[in-house]
């Protein structure tokens, strides 16, 4: 059997004091509580984990650290469960609360008992837990990606829902998309989100891996990280222009020649084999924009 309890010394002393003042009947933490807002004590034997819980690795040293903390000072966050069959409960969030209060040794662990399916066990579990435990840049990008899949979110919602920017799920899906290598050493902290942001950016698997063994040999830090890949792509488009170049007309090169010296910028032209195509010009600041609309301004003027 669970046994009630209300939700601390705080609002026991508030409906004390109101009973001294008023003369209506003395209001529970039953009457003036929501009843899924109530804390069971319930018996640790009762509980079963989650099966769909997004965290897979429970590092055993800070497990330790945190049952000698529950020993000392007992729990100060109730975990979440729900009621299932044969009088037990599944957890719903707080998984590692609940594995450290059995290594301390704990009979009964304060819970709140919520009612939820399947996929609202499975929403509350992930965004709870990525907002409030340790989880590693994988972990959390697993569980945004089952959020998005499985909970039929799309990335704005998942924003609104962890209280992030879209920007930053979008990071953390693309996480997703690194080979297994780069996935494990992330895992194992040996290569840090910002790290692994400059590396997604690059198409060619081997070359990922063989910065992440430079990241790892030479310590790289993140700067020097993003300027080896930005290197590393403006060499790319060099050698991706030096091919068009081969199998440009004459009349491509006086153009990009003309324009390079009216806008003292780079030029650069993206022609199909059809004929058809485009014109870029590089810039590398704000002041640049400003000198090319002013010649922009110029030419017509004259025409």
């Amino acid at each position: 059997m669970s046994k009630k309890m209300a939700l601390g010394r705080g609002l026991g002393a508030l409906i004390e004091e109101a009973s001294t003042t008023n003369s209506a009947p003395t209001p529970t933490a039953e009457s003036v509580l929501p009843k899924s807002e109530l804390i069971n004590e319930i018996e640790i034997e009762k509980i079963v984990p989650n099966p769909l819980q997004p965290r897979t690795h429970f590092d055993e040293e800070a497990l330790a650290e945190l049952a000698a903390s529950i020993r000392e000072l007992g729990i100060i966050q109730p975990i979440t469960v729900r009621k299932v069959e044969n009088d037990q409960y599944q957890i719903i969030s707080g998984e590692r609360r609940f594995r450290a209060s059995k290594l301390a040794g704990l009979k009964t662990i304060p819970a709140y008992v919520r009612t939820a399916d399947d996929q609202g066990m499975l929403e509350m579990a992930l965004v709870e837990n990525i907002q409030r435990e340790d989880l590693d840049a994988i972990e959390v990008a697993i569980s945004y990606q089952r959020l998005v899949d499985e909970c039929s979110l799309t990335q704005e919602m998942l924003g609104e829902r962890v209280g992030k920017k879209r920007s930053t799920v979008t990071n953390y899906l693309r996480l997703l998309k690194l080979p297994a290598e780069l996935q494990l050493a992330i895992r194992r902290r040996l290569l840090s989100m910002g790290h692994a942001r400059a590396l997604v950016n690059i198409e060619d698997q081997e070359l990922q891996l063989d910065i992440l063994r430079k990241i790892i040999e030479e310590d790289l830090s993140v700067r020097q990280v993003e300027q080896l890949v930005k290197k590393l792509a403006e060499g790319n488009e060099k050698e991706e222009k030096k091919d068009q170049d081969e199998d440009m007309p004459e009349p491509y090169f006086k153009l990009v020649e003309h324009l390079e010296k009216m806008f003292s910028s780079d030029i650069n032209i993206k022609r199909t084999a059809k004929g058809n195509g485009k014109i870029i010009i590089g810039f590398k600041s704000d002041k640049e924009i400003n000198s090319i609309l002013s010649k922009f301004e110029q030419l017509e003027g004259l025409l």
